[in-house]
């Protein structure tokens, strides 16, 4: 009997051993899921302009131009201030069996800029607004049986009513990130909707930590059923290490949150900057035996802890920040990048030492945090909702960042908040994002709006807290107003930028917080080799205080701005994603890794063409190639030289922004400069892939690339691809821009009194002033308006005392603009026109002969943007 009984638990221990091997091999080897998701960037027509009739199967698109997606209306585009502003629509087919016509099926989108009508077979399937967030329409009732035709009308109009009304990027339109074909059963999990954290982790010192699983699915079935949903976590290795099982009931067309806690994970490894270690969640629901849906959620272990007095904490270790903030575009194909560039740019801010990376100004792509988590940088995501210094009056993007008519408020704020609870809804899972960013200089809006856009922050965070308790809701770009009006208490965390890395008012503020923007230093590569550390200079905020968590600079890469390329030109990698020197000079500091021998004279004799991979290449629209041509002389150093260089593509597949081939030349938009040059090359087909690189007097280089996929290329299908040669886009602008400038920017002083900071005689109050301090002998003040101008007008209130006023481009070299030999003992107004001449400048300063006298009480400058 006691032999039978070993037996039976011998069986039973063999069998549940033989369902572990099962479900384990079934997880990682191949077991078929219900889900279906297809990539569908290839084999899509566009033209631009609104085309009524392209919904319609039956409209001829044969002369529209052939594109994969990610997508942009501005391709090619190259830094230009100016875009193309209006429609554009993009027509796809998908053919679908009578097997997917029983499934729920969904288009699932990432980004869209920034209104998007989503047509399926004429009618109008769903739609999204909003640019930067992703949204997922469901198209199961609109399809039939062989050929559907998905016609997605688009357009980046500006509106008083969205969010962001401002901005100092471009805001071209397209369908500029993935679109996913979703098939699954009508039982299934919702869109994103799986949300993970480790709720013992600090309690426990890493130690040991349950899961807690949040899943939300969705029974769009006839009938209510019982629903069971195993959820199992895998480590890196995919061997299993915690499961968990919850039954319940799902009524019919409703959905229902299923709350999972698993029983502790011991030891888990621990996600940080040094071993970025990620797990995964299977999700799997089941319907009375049967998989009805499963899905695998990337995350990790950590914990963090902003603090007032000592910083920032990573998993009970002190982490000093150092960060960079990056825009999403590159050369060429704007903001329509791939995976493979969104991976490249977190890897190349890595490799140079950062371990903070602040997505300005506007949540990035699923591909980005994914690269966040993968590299090991913590991750800053930000919601759209920013101003500009010098806003005009409604109709562009460089609008008051809030409403400035009350009929567009409440539409504006359920804008703000809608894409708030997308992002975070989207991004929640990964490891890598330690906050989440309501805003960034949100002050630059009309001052009589100023109650309103605290009211908005206060909702956004408040929002924020619900929908995520686990990370602290930032406010970002906070260093304005001052005194009784200011923003940065009204959240968790505040992010200074500029000159509040100096301003008394933030300095120590009670509250969590980093110096969100430093630098803004504008250059042509090479630049210098140097830091740039512009205001945390002034009182070497640089080195780091105990209270202060850390900082980021203004920025990883130069990118397309509204303003021109004084602010488009202040990364320390230029747009192409050549590094400038001071890139090399953070790699050295923060890494560790000396510099290289610096471009030189001498005789170029040769090209180099070298890509960042070679094989192996996706065609799938998530992928490209970063090729780089190197001018070098005969004992092949580079060359400081900029010949004009042409890359062709001699045969095989894929293509430039501007088409089959591209052109470098000095001082054009597409540039060659200090013997280097680069762009991105993609293939939505398959096959080998020769490229020449030529220039006049030098031997040339070829590149061979190898593309994979499903679709193979042939020497007939180039008709597929259109020559896009570049011209650069000029708006149309029917009277002179100029604009105002001083309030809420940029604001030093060699000192200041303690109830008059600098910052007084920029916040459009005429009864407040700066004044120096008494020991100041030298004393100045000076405005930033970070933005290169044509100025047309200087007016300054509250003057005393022999002055002079000067103004620069780059703080180097300045120009006397005034000069009062003799003291103004009564404080005076001074008006000065230069409407006359081509006065131009960044900086505006006045100089004091005696200290006695130096103070301003406002300063208002006019200027058209350059």
């Amino acid at each position: 009997m006691i032999f039978l009984n070993q037996l039976r638990l011998l069986k039973i221990l063999s069998t549940a051993l033989l369902l572990l091997v099962w479900s384990n091999s079934c997880l990682l080897y191949g077991q078929v899921s219900p889900r279906e998701t297809i990539l569908i960037n290839s084999g899509w027509k566009y033209a631009q302009g609104d085309v009524h009739a392209a919904r319609y199967n039956n409209f001829n698109d044969t002369a529209w131009e052939n594109i994969g997606l990610p997508h942009s209306f501005s391709i090619p585009y190259f830094m230009s201030k100016d875009f193309y502003v209006g429609y554009g629509w993009y027509r796809k087919h998908l053919s679908l069996t009578p097997e997917d016509l029983e499934k729920k099926l969904f288009l699932e989108f990432e980004g869209v800029f920034q209104e998007a009508e989503i047509f399926v077979n004429g009618k109008l399937a769903g739609s999204h607004t909003g640019g930067y967030t992703g949204f997922s329409v469901d198209i199961s009732s609109y399809v039939r049986k062989g050929d559907n035709l998905i016609a997605i009308k688009v357009n980046n109009l500006w509106r008083p009513d969205v969010a962001p009304r401002a901005g100092e990027h471009v805001f071209s339109g397209g369908i500029y990130r993935n679109v996913h074909l979703v098939k699954t059963k009508h039982c299934h999990i919702a869109w994103y909707g799986t949300f993970i954290t480790t709720p013992d982790l600090e309690e426990n010192n890493g130690q040991s930590t349950r899961i807690k699983i949040e899943t939300e699915i969705i029974n769009e079935c006839r009938e209510s059923g019982i629903y069971r949903l195993l959820t199992h976590i895998l480590d890196r290795n995919g061997n299993r290490v915690a499961e968990v099982e919850t039954t319940d009931t799902i009524a019919a067309g409703s959905d229902r949150k299923f709350v999972q806690f698993t029983s502790p994970v011991y030891q888990p490894d621990l996600w940080s900057p040094q071993h970025p270690c990620l797990y995964r969640a299977v999700s799997m629901v089941y319907h009375n035996g049967e998989l009805t849906d499963s899905i695998q959620t990337s995350f990790g272990f950590r914990w963090f802890k902003w603090t007032a007095d000592k910083g920032f904490f990573l998993n009970g270790m002190h982490l000093y920040i150092k960060g960079v903030n990056v825009h999403q575009d590159q050369a060429g194909w704007g903001d329509a990048v791939t995976e493979a560039a969104s991976r490249r740019d977190v890897n190349m801010m890595k490799e140079a030492g950062f371990n903070l990376i602040r997505g300005s100004h506007y949540p990035h792509s699923p591909a980005f945090s994914q690269a966040c988590d993968e590299a090991g940088i913590l991750f800053w995501s930000e919601a759209p909702f920013w101003g500009i210094g010098g806003f005009k009056t409604d109709g562009y993007w460089d609008s008051s960042a809030y409403p400035v008519n009350k009929e567009h408020e409440a539409a504006f704020e359920k804008s703000a908040l809608t894409q708030l609870q997308e992002m975070i809804r989207i991004h929640r899972n990964h490891p890598s994002i330690v906050a989440w960013s309501m805003c960034n200089e949100v002050f630059f809006s009309s001052p009589e709006v100023m109650p309103q856009v605290q009211r908005l922050l206060r909702r956004m965070v408040n929002l924020t807290h619900q929908l995520d308790p686990t990370r602290p809701a930032a406010i970002g770009g906070a260093q304005r107003p001052l005194a009784e009006a200011r923003i940065d208490l009204t959240g968790d965390l505040a992010g200074y930028n500029g000159d509040g890395a100096t301003q008394p008012d933030f300095q120590n503020p009670g509250i969590p917080n980093l110096v969100s923007e430093y630098g803004s230093v504008t250059a042509d590569r090479p630049g210098e080799y140097a830091p740039g550390w512009g205001d945390l200079q002034r009182n070497e905020g640089w080195k780091g205080f105990p209270w202060r968590c850390g900082q980021a600079i203004w920025c990883g890469f130069d990118h397309g701005s509204i303003a021109g390329n004084t602010l488009g030109k202040m990364g320390i990698v230029d747009y192409f994603r050549i590094p400038k020197r001071s890139w090399y000079w953070y790699r050295n500091q923060y890494a560790g890794t000396a510099p290289p021998a610096w471009p030189a004279e001498g005789t170029p004799v040769y090209l180099k063409l070298k890509g960042s991979k070679t094989e192996k290449i996706k065609t799938d629209g998530t992928d490209d190639v970063l090729l780089g041509i190197t001018v070098c002389d005969s004992a092949g150093r580079t060359v400081a030289c900029a010949p004009a260089v042409e890359l062709k593509v001699l045969s095989g597949p894929g293509e430039f922004p501007t088409g089959r081939s591209i052109r470098f030349e000095k001082d054009s938009d597409i540039r060659i400069m200090d013997g280097q040059a680069a762009i991105s090359f993609r293939s939505y087909f398959a096959g080998k892939t020769v490229i020449e690189a030529s220039s006049d007097g030098l031997k040339g280089a070829r590149i061979e690339l190898e593309f994979e996929g499903n679709e193979t290329f042939r020497e007939d299908q180039n008709s597929s691809y259109t020559n896009r040669p570049y011209t650069r886009f000029v708006r149309n602008q029917s009277v002179s821009e100029v604009q105002t400038f001083a309030r809420n920017n940029p604001v030093f002083a060699s000192s200041h009194k303690a109830e008059h900071v600098p910052g007084m005689a920029a916040d459009g109050n005429a009864q407040t002033c700066w004044q120096a301090a008494d020991e100041d002998y030298a004393p100045y003040w000076m405005l930033d308006t970070e933005k290169l101008l044509t100025i047309k007008e200087i007016q300054i209130d509250g003057l005393q005392g022999e002055y002079v006023l000067e103004v620069s481009d780059d703080q180097k070299e300045w120009k006397t603009l005034k000069k009062e030999s003799q003291t103004l003992v009564k404080k005076s107004s001074v008006r000065l026109d230069f409407s006359g001449s081509e006065t131009t400048g960044r900086f505006i300063r006045i100089c004091f002969k005696d200290k006695n006298y130096a103070t301003v009480s406002e300063v208002s400058v006019k200027g058209i943007v350059r």
